[in-house]
């Protein structure tokens, strides 16, 4: 084993322009895998969180017939005990959430009235955080609104002045209150800025003579991969609700979940491809100007599995050190990009695509451990057959090729 590890470094060394061009060629390919693997990831990631805080949280609960008619008639009391028991210890929030047409002195636009108590949604959506101008509502009794920055420009007005908010009540009439404009918000995409109106859920109540009922209630988990037991106990205690995860909620984001992660596999493929191209190429060029070599080893009693054990250890050490050198260089691409990457000229089209235009790298220990072992698995799978060829070799006839 020592002496076919000396002979298959030593064999590598040879010719050191050629074996630094398939090691370039494997640490770039490991390089874009796991660079894709992280950017594909980040937007992944982003995405879904974002899907989570616009107000879908990972489980979301509801009247039944909310989901297909979002009125102020399938609306739902306050938790009772036991549901409240099952949310202990969870971050959830209990919100109005109906149709309504906001009014400035020049405009008039259809938006979403969303009636919050304030503190709650501090851990759970983004609204918190993203009040840029003027504040945040105080508490559920707040008789200011919030509005999106594209909204405020669209309806004309701005900070401090008065709106006019209105909706239908159980008895389908028209109700209507005045409120000031105490906050304007900015989110990552101008749908959410143009769709959501905010204001405390006592005054939603009241506005919209609700009584105490509200129209969902929303809770983040600990781990959103793990939600299938909570969500169990959630019905058994809550048969007549509608109770669903963020997955149901919001297809679309599955949906762009699984498109993003098919091209991931798609691009591994290629990448391995090109890879295991060059590599077989390369040791079948050396496999070929060694015939001689190869000969005289078997003729001096070299078993053919060791001539196949030293081109493997050839094929290992170049799959080593192009994978070191890669996933080096992608460490120092994710401290570069630490700041995540602007693609703010290209905003609309990410808008379009639910996503932000600043994305920020994301590499799993999963996604690092598959690409190493892709590589190094299939690459010695790809040098079987020049090692094969290596002991297809008469001795007599290769030592005395020319």
């Amino acid at each position: 084993m020592k002496l076919l590890i000396i002979l298959a470094w030593r064999n590598l060394w040879r010719y050191p322009r050629r074996t630094s061009i398939i090691l370039i060629a494997i640490a770039i390919g490991i390089w874009s895998m796991l660079s894709m693997s992280a950017f594909i990831r980040g937007m992944m990631e982003q995405h879904v969180n974002d899907t989570i805080s616009n107000f879908v949280g990972h489980i979301s609960i509801h009247a039944p017939g909310y989901r297909d008619d979002p009125v102020i008639d399938h609306s739902m009391p306050q938790p009772n005990e036991h549901l409240l028991h099952l949310l202990n210890e969870k971050v959830w929030a209990a919100r109005v959430r109906v149709p309504a047409v906001v009014s400035s002195e020049r405009e008039t636009m259809g938006v979403t009235l969303l009636g919050i108590a304030p503190a709650q949604e501090q851990a759970l959506s983004f609204i918190a955080d993203a009040v840029t101008d003027g504040r945040y509502l105080n508490n559920v009794e707040d008789k200011g609104i919030i509005l999106g920055r594209k909204l405020v420009e669209r309806l004309e007005t701005g900070l401090g002045k008065r709106v006019v908010l209105g909706s239908q009540n159980h008895s389908n009439e028209i109700v209507e209150r005045g409120f000031r404009v105490v906050g304007i918000f900015d989110s990552k995409t101008e749908n959410i800025e143009t769709q959501f109106v905010f204001v405390g859920r006592h005054i939603a109540q009241k506005m919209l003579q609700m009584q105490d009922n509200i129209s969902e209630l929303a809770l983040l988990s600990k781990d959103r991969n793990e939600l299938e037991n909570l969500l169990q106990k959630l019905r058994a205690t809550s048969p007549d609700l509608d109770i669903q995860t963020w997955q149901t909620i919001a297809p679309l984001a599955r949906v762009i979940v699984n498109v993003f992660e098919g091209f991931l596999f798609i691009w591994y493929f290629v990448v391995f491809i090109a890879i295991a191209f060059g590599l077989v190429n390369t040791l079948l060029m050396a496999v070929f100007e060694r015939t001689r070599e190869i000969g005289l080893f078997q003729a001096l009693g070299m078993k053919p599995h060791w001539i196949v054990g030293q081109v493997l250890f050839e094929s290992l050490f170049l799959l080593a050190i192009g994978l070191v050198v890669g996933n080096l260089m992608t460490w120092v691409t994710l401290i570069l990009t630490a700041e995540g990457l602007d693609f703010s000229r290209y905003a609309a089209g990410y808008e379009m695509a639910g996503l932000s235009s600043l994305i920020y790298m994301v590499l799993n220990m999963s996604d690092i451990l598959t690409a190493n072992m892709l590589i190094i698995g299939l690459g010695l799978l790809a040098s079987l057959y020049p090692a094969w060829r290596a002991t297809r070799y008469v001795p007599v006839e290769a030592i005395t090729r020319t």
